[in-house]
């Protein structure tokens, strides 16, 4: 896998890609896209073409984004994480995360805010880590008060996580309780949103639906916006037609309304997307 940092700037602020991991999906895509039509498959594949393999299976990237301005550092997400990590049941473990963030030169010590958009596990791998998961090249962050062994990975960083999707955690995964959320909360890092927040760039905003209490992150200079989607988009058939439902979505009426919504800008405005799954790292709307 290639760790090439790709990055937009949108004013003085950067938004930084960065690779975790790459591998197909663990059912036939047209299970997750069930009312998608042979024509809108076509469409999508000539719009991503890397999304699908030569045996016609969806490809998924697994990235994290990191935005930067004079203000502070704030990681989006946290990939699918070491070989212990809880997605490792599916997902292509152990994730580059640490060398990606070494390749853009964040040292996980500096990083002051990281955002889950959600509680799936391919997004919050590298959040909380036992000290053997850390690879050296990633660097060893200072160990910190946490659960058990585990600790933050991200040392000096507020998690920000919406209550809704705290509070649906039993619900999404209860597993994570002990893997994620209760070192955060003996560490004193988590803290806990109700809809949009500003940010120390850009702000949370809420968008549901893929989860109770999924989240987004929109930066904003001018006419010129950068949203890093989360799950709001995880293929190329939801930028091009928003309605289609996702078999994975808790409630696909409302991820609906939060596509469209976002994705519904100004002519005059230019939006670019930042996606964790799509080929690409950034594209426009």
């Amino acid at each position: 896998m290639s760790l090439s940092v790709p990055r937009v700037r949108i004013g003085s602020t950067e938004i930084i890609a960065l690779a975790d991991g790459e591998g197909p999906f663990f059912s036939p895509r047209a299970e997750a896209f069930p009312e998608a039509t042979a024509a809108q498959w076509a469409e999508a594949d000539r719009y991503d073409p890397g999304a699908v393999d030569a045996e016609g299976r969806w490809r998924l990237q697994f990235r994290a984004y990191a935005i930067r301005s004079d203000k502070g550092l704030t990681i989006v997400d946290a990939g699918i994480g070491p070989a212990d990590s809880p997605a490792r049941s599916w997902a292509p473990v152990p994730g580059a995360l640490p060398e990606s963030l070494a390749a853009a030169g964040i040292d996980p010590a500096e990083v002051d805010t990281v955002v889950l958009t959600h509680l799936h596990t391919d997004h919050v791998g590298w959040a909380v880590v036992t000290e053997a998961a850390v690879p050296s090249a990633g660097g060893a962050p200072a160990p910190g008060s946490a659960t058990g062994d585990r600790r933050p990975y991200f040392p000096n960083a507020e998690y920000l996580l919406q209550r809704a999707e705290f509070d649906a955690l039993d619900a999404l995964n209860p597993q994570l309780r002990e893997t994620l959320t209760d070192p955060l909360v003996a560490a004193g890092r988590l803290r806990l949103l109700d809809g949009d927040t500003p940010l120390r760039a850009g702000r949370t905003v809420a968008t549901p639906g893929h989860t109770p209490g999924h989240q987004s992150v929109l930066v904003a200079d001018g006419r010129e916006l950068a949203l890093v989607t989360g799950d709001l988009l995880v293929h190329a058939l939801q930028l091009l037609h928003p309605e289609l439902a996702y078999s994975h979505e808790i409630d696909p009426e409302a991820a609906r309304h939060s596509r469209k919504r976002m994705l519904g800008r100004e002519t005059a405005t230019t939006l670019h997307l930042a996606t964790p799954h799509l080929t690409e790292p950034f594209i426009s709307a």
